[in-house]
C-alpha cells in the first residue's frame, strides 16, 4: 500500500502509518478510529475501501513534504530575523535550553574517545 509517495510497511496499522513524517502513534490510532479500521489489521489485509478511506483522512493532515516544507519555512524565518533561537539552529546547537558543557558533543563535533579505546594492546614477550 502505498500513501503520498511512501510504501506502508506490511506490519499492524498503528505502526505502519508512522512510516509518514507527521503522524505519530496517538495520530495513527485516531486515523483508524475516524477510517473505522481494526487498528490491528495488517497493511496488507486492507481492502480497497478501507484504504481508500485512509488515504482520504491521512490527505486532510499536513504530512511529508508539506510538513518538512513548513518546518524548514520556521527554522529559516528564526535565522532570518535574527532571534536566538534562530542563531542556535545555525551554529546547530541545542535549540531549546539543554546544557552543553557535557552532553550535545555529537551535535558540537567534539567526539571523545575512552582513553583506553585507541591503544593496541602490547604483547608480553
Amino acid at each position: 500500500m502505498r500513501i503520498s509517495g511512501i510504501t506502508i510497511p506490511n506490519k499492524r496499522l498503528t505502526f505502519a502509518l508512522t512510516a509518514l513524517y507527521g503522524v505519530s502513534n496517538p495520530r495513527a490510532r485516531y486515523i483508524c478510529e475516524q477510517a473505522k479500521v481494526d487498528p490491528t489489521k495488517k497493511a496488507d489485509d486492507l481492502t480497497a475501501e478501507e484504504e481508500n478511506e485512509l488515504r482520504r483522512i491521512i490527505e486532510g493532515f499536513k504530512i511529508e513534504g508539506d510538513l518538512k516544507r513548513e518546518v524548514s519555512g520556521n527554522i529559516k524565518r528564526l535565522k532570518d530575523i535574527g532571534a536566538y533561537r534562530g542563531l542556535r539552529h545555525g551554529k546547530r546547537l541545542p535549540v531549546r535550553g539543554q546544557r552543553t558543557k557535557t552532553n550535545s558533543r555529537t551535535v558540537r563535533g567534539n567526539v571523545r574517545k575512552t582513553m583506553g579505546s585507541g591503544r593496541r594492546k602490547v604483547e608480553k614477550t
